[in-house]
């Protein structure tokens, strides 16, 4: 069995996800203000300067400890009632033709991100992708303890993919790998099709040097104007309603203007 493994933020989606639920998690009285505006700078100077491992890893572990004492039956009711809160997500049309090419090769699809399992899998769901890898939080005594049971990060996901394949018959020299970030080298190296999306500089150097395609990825349109192209049953009220909402940093930062101090 071949497959075909995509990134989510920037290879799927045009914007970066879990910015994208601040809003609703700042009303819930999740995360404060303060911490939401150093999160739109960081996503900034990620856009700006490119990715940083060490830079990642402080966010990261920044961002585990803020979940600590969360419900995570609260921010699965949060993620549920973006889609009512927010515009529509944007997703590139060609990744969606992409998958649909996937489909109709009978590959198994994957989606494999850094971004917690509780904004992936619903998006998962509502595109009926095969499988997800995504960041899974701990949980002890139905809270987050502030801690990672698994981060979905550089080798990590190669490592999960590697698992994956092992487990359910896939053969990787035959697979397709795609994303837009240095950071998923190990991902691209453990395919034998590896293809990079709007990749940034590095990314674009080492697939240059090792002829791998480059794609560039233009034409983000509202999710639901393509549902319907997905050879897909109509989706229920549950599936529509679970989407994990995701709007541009633009937005994001623009209705913090708007807002009167908080928190």
């Amino acid at each position: 069995m071949e497959a075909a493994f995509f990134d989510l933020d920037k290879t799927i989606i045009a914007r970066s996800s879990p910015l994208a639920l601040g809003r609703s998690f700042f009303k819930e009285g999740l995360i404060s203000r303060s911490f939401m505006l150093k999160s739109v700078y960081a996503q900034l100077m990620f856009q700006l300067m490119g990715a940083n491992e060490g830079k990642m890893e402080r966010m990261r572990t920044e961002a585990a400890k803020l979940t600590q004492g969360w419900d995570p039956d609260k921010v699965k009711q949060v993620v549920n009632e973006v889609l009512e809160e927010v515009v529509t997500p944007l997703i590139y049309s060609e990744a969606i033709e992409l998958i649909d090419e996937h489909r109709a090769a009978e590959r198994l699809i994957c989606i494999v991100s850094s971004s917690p399992t509780e904004i992936v899998e619903p998006f998962a769901r509502l595109l009926k992708i095969d499988r997800w890898i995504a960041t899974r939080p701990q949980i002890v005594d139905g809270r987050y303890t502030g801690e990672l049971e698994f981060y979905a990060y550089g080798a990590q996901k190669a490592a999960a993919i590697k698992e994956m394949a092992a487990r359910d018959g896939i053969d990787l020299s035959a697979s397709y790998a795609y994303t837009d970030s240095i950071t998923d080298l190990p991902m691209l190296e453990a395919v034998g099709r590896p293809v990079v999306i709007n990749p940034d500089k590095e990314l674009r150097r080492i697939a240059v040097e090792r002829e791998w395609r480059i794609e560039a990825f233009r034409n983000p349109v509202p999710l639901r104007s393509r549902l319907p192209q997905l050879r897909t049953p109509q989706l229920s009220r549950a599936e529509r309603s679970s989407v994990a909402g995701v709007i541009s940093l633009a937005l994001l930062a623009w209705w913090y203007t708007k807002r009167s101090p908080r928190g």
